[in-house]
């Protein structure tokens, strides 16, 4: 005969409906106040569980499948056969029910785990845009100010170029000028040697022009 599949439950394994509605709960609970890292071992810890179920209804499953196997073929050397293949395949179907309810009621509390996840990541979300919001601004703040103070840096750089080009200028004219006058003071100086010994030569010639007077 087939076996039943247990459905004897360790201590402390509560009914999937009882599953649900505990998360469902810690669903409507996430955000009062939980810390992140407790609700992430709460997470992990459930879907172990979750895998573990799958993993044993999945096994129970499985070994129903191959006691239909094995007791359907025993059937065929008794003598009421049909009565034999119905009552193995009566236990079948109970046992392998059996088993899917466990399987499915890991699926189910895996699948209430990762709605509960992916609204955490949501509120997260949503929680955490005012700030990112926020950060945005103050980047872009930065940004303009930083604009700003590197045109202002490159203004200046212009100005003290232009000022420093003025006052080059303004120096260099002055240095002209001031070789001009020392240039003209100079040639006014030589002008004057020149026109005073041009002076004295032509006094010495008119001198010299003049006829001696007649001796007594």
């Amino acid at each position: 005969m087939i076996k039943a599949f247990s459905l004897a439950r360790p201590a402390g394994r509560l009914p999937a409906t009882k599953l649900l509605r505990a998360g469902g709960l810690i669903a409507i609970g996430l955000f009062s106040g939980v810390a992140l890292a407790d609700r992430q071992a709460d997470w992990e810890q459930r879907l172990a569980r979750a895998a573990e179920l799958q993993k044993e209804g999945a096994a129970g499953r499985a070994a129903a499948e191959r006691q239909l196997e094995e007791q359907t073929a025993a059937c065929y050397r008794k003598f009421l056969v049909n009565h034999c293949r119905n009552k193995v395949h009566d236990e079948f179907v109970a046992a392998n029910n059996a088993a899917r309810r466990v399987q499915n009621e890991g699926k189910a509390i895996e699948r209430q785990v990762k709605k509960e996840q992916l609204s955490a990541r949501d509120l997260q979300a949503a929680a955490e845009m005012p700030e990112r919001e926020a950060e945005l601004r103050a980047r872009e703040a930065e940004t303009t100010a930083a604009r700003a103070a590197a045109a202002a840096a490159e203004e200046t750089t212009r100005a003290d170029k232009a000022r420093r080009a003025e006052e080059g200028a303004k120096r260099k004219a002055e240095d002209t000028e001031r070789l001009r006058k020392k240039q003209a003071d100079h040639d006014a100086r030589v002008a004057g040697q020149v026109e005073k010994s041009n002076a004295r030569a032509a006094a010495e010639a008119s001198k010299a022009a003049q006829p001696a007077p007649a001796k007594p």
